[in-house]
């Protein structure tokens, strides 16, 4: 029996907006007192929050700017850029859950539905931290409000944020409403100016000092239809709980394919991280939606246009197993950057997909099992790969030989082709070590015996190999296992002096491995 569950509403309102598609949120937070205003009909439509101090509000005309303050970037709102970050925004709410849509009331309200994915991501309050980590991330500042229905959601999370302390001056973004009979105790201290429905008549409201939602729903219904429509109506009951609303999910295009614009000119690697970083929580919102893994992604850097055009610069990133972990997808883009050097500066990073598999499901049984510790190593390999190279990682591919020197042979950890000599790899009996020394040390001989720091004590009989007579490399060698004083055991070999008339006995003994 299916148990249904309580809806449950996340509403992230974007009011910085206008001024995030042209210098991310912690961006300026980062290069301090910023002076950024965005302008529409040549009055100011967004401006940052420092600029207060020096006279200027939202809704002056454009002219009384430079009197105001000569030093202030001017910027012409840019509704295309806007809706663009906001639907980047909702692709890296995918990841939490496949029911996010948008808010039709406002463009910069985004909504989610995620009753369903509590359970996965330990309870509310750890997903609006998982949430909030994310869209610092994503360069937007938010506010966020939640409730048992997507309109007053949305009302919550326009109410204007309570300071905490005045010294510390700290605001509460989160409005948190969970109980569906304490609703309307949150929803009735609202002004009438938040709900959408209500903005036309706000003149004729406040003529008969109706200011809060409390006030308006104590109006007659039949006059305030008659008054202001079925529409306001309808909105309201909608806002308490009393009427469903329908929505319209988003739906993630076939093909991957995210562009951020960089607001300067950038040489350094670890910004152009922090704005890769976007990319890729948008890339797993992507993937979730999609249940599909990457294989292999490009970031491409682009350079100046016009007479002095520069070609992009293009960086692979391949892993060992197919992965779609924002977490493990952006440790290693971080290290691959650290070691990357640019040629110029860049002004647009892109994220592209160039290989994808189907996502294989996660196991749910209560021990570990070899598909986990098999991700685990990969992930280890990986690492390993983008601080060290794929030329100082290696595994091992043995040959079909019985000369140690030539059977030892290491490849790059990234070939998978197996030859069929290394197939037809012959079975020793006796024990091999793991530690071969490239080159073989000479030993001495004292008593008829070899010595390595002590006299070294002989475990195994003779193992005889004479190979490589058909090439013109003959090798006459009888292999022991010795060990020392302090019972360290060695591979060591003695050359066949009847094969070397010109050898001596003293220098007939090799050090050739180390037992680990």
């Amino acid at each position: 029996m299916q148990v249904l569950r309580p809806p449950l509403w996340i509403a992230i309102y974007l009011p910085q907006l206008a001024l995030e598609v042209f210098r991310p949120h912690w961006l300026a937070k980062q290069e301090g007192q910023s002076k950024l205003i965005i302008c529409e009909h040549q009055h100011i439509y967004a401006l940052s929050e420092n600029l207060s101090a020096c006279g200027l509000l939202v809704g002056m005309r454009q002219n009384s700017i430079a009197l105001l303050c000569d030093d202030a970037i001017i910027k012409e709102r840019d509704p295309v850029r806007e809706r663009m970050l906001r639907q980047q925004v909702a692709f890296g709410l995918l990841q939490y859950s496949p029911s996010v849509s948008f808010c039709e009331d406002s463009a910069e309200i985004v909504l989610m539905e995620v009753a369903a994915s509590l359970r996965l991501f330990g309870g509310i309050r750890k997903l609006y931290q998982r949430i909030r980590h994310d869209l610092i991330h994503l360069g937007v500042c938010a506010q966020i409000g939640i409730a048992n229905n997507a309109s007053a959601a949305s009302l919550l999370a326009q109410k204007m944020p309570q300071t905490r302390s005045k010294t510390t001056r700290r605001t509460r973004q989160l409005h948190l409403c969970l109980n569906s009979q304490r609703l309307a105790l949150h929803l009735d201290t609202l002004p009438c100016y938040l709900f959408a429905a209500s903005r036309p008549y706000l003149d004729w409201l406040q003529g008969i000092a109706c200011t809060n939602l409390a006030a308006l729903r104590r109006l007659p219904r039949a006059g305030l239809q008659r008054r202001c429509g079925k529409a306001l109506l309808l909105a309201l009951d909608r806002a308490y709980g009393e009427l469903p609303t329908l929505h319209q999910w988003i739906v993630v295009p076939d093909q991957f394919h995210a562009r951020s614009e960089l607001p300067d000119r950038i040489d350094k690697t670890e910004t152009i991280f922090h704005f890769s970083r976007g990319l890729v929580l948008q890339l797993c919102g992507w993937l979730n939606q999609q249940q599909k893994a990457v294989k292999h992604i490009t970031l491409i850097l682009e350079h100046e246009r016009g007479r002095q055009a520069t070609a992009p610069s293009v960086l692979a990133i391949p892993f060992a197993q197919a992965c779609w972990q924002e977490e493990h997808i952006t440790r290693l883009l971080k290290e691959k950057l650290a070691q990357w050097q640019l040629g110029s500066a860049a002004i647009a990073v892109r994220l592209e997909v160039d290989a994808m598999e189907v996502r294989q499901a996660l196991s749910t049984s209560l021990f570990p099992d070899q598909g986990s510790q098999s991700e685990d190593q990969h992930r280890l390999i990986e690492l390993l790969i983008a601080r060290l190279g794929a030329d100082q990682v290696l595994q091992a591919a043995p040959r079909a030989d019985h000369r140690p020197e030539v059977a030892n042979h290491w490849v790059s950890i990234l070939e998978k082709t197996v030859s069929q000599a290394q197939k037809n790899i012959p079975i020793f009996r006796t024990p091999r070590p793991s530690w071969l020394l490239s080159k073989p040390i000479s030993l001495k001989v004292k008593q008829h015996s070899p010595y390595y720091g002590s006299r070294l004590k002989l475990l195994s009989p003779a193992e005889r190999i004479e190979a490589g007579w058909w090439n013109g490399q003959l090798v006459t060698r009888d292999y022991f296992i010795a060990e020392c004083t302090q019972h360290y055991r060695y591979w060591i070999y003695r050359e066949r002096i009847g094969q070397n008339k010109f050898l001596h006995e003293e220098d007939a003994w090799f050090l050739h491995g180390v037992f680990g």
